[in-house]
């Protein structure tokens, strides 16, 4: 878990940079904005189940978030085309999607959760950040309107929940459970999958 909530942290983290750039902010705003993202779902987990932030105990995050943005420009990533720079968002922030629903599920689990909690859980810290993030754009989240993005990490965490039942949790199960998320999240992309509307 602690190599998907790096994975989760980076793909964060360069999620907001590009909403960053893309709302053409300043340096700090970027800052803050990819900072937000990447933190923002781990610190309602850990509000919700009664824990200082782990941000607060732990360095690491942070190094991952500077470091992270340290490399988006130093490459100039905020200069690759429109397109490439879409596609970019749609693959980072469905990757921090699964990875932070399957480390959120894991800590629930952890608690002694039933299936409520860890899916109530996995889908906070998975979706936390992202909609902190489009509030202060001024976009609406992602979770209300997008394909396939909240149930994603329902389904994530959900699956988790069974693997722990069936005393199937490894290695293997996390990281292929991770991938037919990943798998899941883009295909519903590219296919406009969509949840019935009223």
């Amino acid at each position: 878990m602690e190599l998907l909530s790096v994975v989760g942290t980076i793909a964060f983290t360069v999620s907001g940079y590009l909403i960053g750039v893309r709302k053409r902010f300043d340096l700090l705003g970027i800052v803050i904005l990819a900072l937000l993202t990447a933190i923002g779902g781990g610190i309602v987990r850990d509000v919700t189940l009664n824990h200082l932030p782990r941000i607060f105990l732990d360095s690491r995050p942070l190094w991952a978030i500077f470091g992270t943005l340290g490399v988006a420009w130093v490459v100039q990533l905020h200069r690759r085309s429109h397109v490439w720079l879409s596609r970019l968002f749609i693959v980072a922030d469905s990757a921090g999607l699964v990875a932070f629903s399957l480390t959120g599920a894991q800590l629930a689990l952890d608690s002694g959760l039933g299936l409520f909690g860890v899916v109530f859980i996995g889908f906070m810290t998975a979706v936390g950040g992202g909609l902190i993030r489009d509030m202060l754009v001024n976009d609406v989240p992602f979770i209300l309107h997008k394909d396939f993005y909240g149930s994603v990490a329902i389904l994530v965490a959900a699956g988790l929940f069974a693997l722990s039942r069936l005393d199937a949790v490894s290695h293997v199960s996390i990281y292929t459970l991770a991938a037919l998320g990943l798998t899941l999240r883009l295909l519903a992309h590219v296919r406009d999958f969509q949840l019935p509307k009223a």
